[in-house]
C-alpha cells in the first residue's frame, strides 16, 4: 500500500508540477501575455470602465505605475519558478521513496514545501484580486485562481496521508 500511495502522490505532485511548468514557461517567454492582464487589474481598468460608479469607492487602490506592476509580475513568475522547482524535487523524491532511496516522510515533505508554494501563488492571486475588486470584470481569471487553490489543496490533503 505504501508503495500505491507514493506513486499517487508523486503523480498528484506532478500534474500541478507540471501545470505550473507551463505557466511558468509562458510567462518567462511571453510575459506580455499575462503581464498585461495583472496591469489592468491592478489599475482596475475595466472596473472603472464598466462600474464608474462602484470604481469611484475604490479608485484609491489602482496601481497604475508601470514599474510597480512590472515588479509585482516578476516577483509572480519568481514565486511560480521557485514553487516548480521545489514541486519537481518532491516528485523526483517521492519516486526515490517507492525505491527505497529516500525516506517517504522527507519525499512528503518537500512535495508538500512545493505544493504549498503552488497553492500560495494561486490564493495570492484571489488575495490580492479581491484588493483590487477583479470579480467585476475577471470573472474568469478569479474562477482559475479559485480552482487552483483548490487543487493545490487537495494535493496538500494526498500529501499528508501515509
Amino acid at each position: 500500500m505504501e508503495t500505491t500511495l507514493l506513486a499517487a502522490q508523486a503523480l498528484g505532485t506532478g500534474l500541478i508540477a507540471s501545470w505550473l511548468t507551463l505557466g511558468v514557461r509562458d510567462n518567462i517567454q511571453h510575459p506580455a501575455v499575462n503581464e498585461t492582464y495583472t496591469a489592468e487589474v491592478m489599475e482596475m481598468t475595466r472596473m472603472k470602465a464598466d462600474y464608474p460608479d462602484s470604481f469611484a469607492h475604490v479608485a484609491h487602490r489602482a496601481v497604475t505605475n508601470r514599474s510597480v506592476q512590472q515588479a509585482a509580475f516578476r516577483l509572480v513568475v519568481g514565486a511560480e519558478l521557485v514553487a516548480t522547482l521545489v514541486l519537481w524535487a518532491g516528485v523526483v523524491a517521492l519516486v526515490l521513496a517507492m525505491v527505497g532511496g529516500v525516506n517517504a516522510e522527507t519525499a512528503r515533505s518537500i512535495a508538500m514545501i512545493g505544493t504549498m508554494g503552488f497553492t500560495a501563488v494561486w490564493a495570492g492571486f484571489l488575495i490580492v484580486g479581491n484588493h483590487f475588486c477583479y470579480w467585476f470584470c475577471h470573472e474568469g481569471a478569479q474562477n482559475t485562481h479559485y480552482q487552483m487553490t483548490l487543487w493545490g489543496i487537495g494535493t496538500l490533503i494526498l500529501l499528508a496521508q501515509g
